[in-house]
């Protein structure tokens, strides 16, 4: 889902954004939930509780700010079938990627609030993607061409 654009204001655009993602997560851990095993089931509904609680938080930020915060989709296109545990947790790692990413824009802004909230944020879902994955990225959230340069061959997101 995209959140709609509010170019006089572009921190409410990267506050929408980052709600849209957590809108997204949400959705997204009640497939996952549903396809793990027992042992990671308790992980998945922490995961779920802490993106609940962001959405809650940045809806409260941009509610204080006088913007109409983005509503979640009655449903979401996924990135991948999931039809069993290992596929789960793939779409588990693409749901925190998805928020790491979202999360990027407000970093830098202003705020040094927001730029704490934000920068905390993205650590969590760098964390809990690490765990889906069994593995991180050295600048989560950032695509290989920013890192390496555009002569790097980038390998797709699995």
């Amino acid at each position: 889902m995209t959140p709609p654009e509010t170019p006089e204001d572009p921190l409410a655009a990267g506050l929408q954004a980052a709600l849209a993602a957590e809108h997204a997560a949400i959705y997204g851990y009640g497939i996952v939930g549903a396809y793990l095993l027992t042992d990671q089931r308790a992980v998945a509904r922490q995961a779920w509780d802490a993106h609940r609680r962001r959405r809650d938080r940045l809806r409260a930020i941009l509610a204080a700010r006088g913007v109409s915060p983005v509503s979640a989709a009655p449903a979401y296109r996924l990135p991948r079938i999931v039809d069993g545990p290992q596929s789960a947790a793939r779409l588990a790692a693409r749901l925190e990627e998805g928020a790491v990413d979202a999360y990027l824009g407000l970093v830098a802004v202003d705020d040094p609030g927001l730029r704490r909230y934000a920068a905390q944020a993205m650590q969590d879902c760098a964390r809990r993607a690490a765990h889906w994955r069994g593995s991180t990225s050295a600048f989560p959230g950032l695509p290989p061409r920013a890192i390496y340069g555009p002569t790097r061959k980038e390998s797709p997101r699995s």
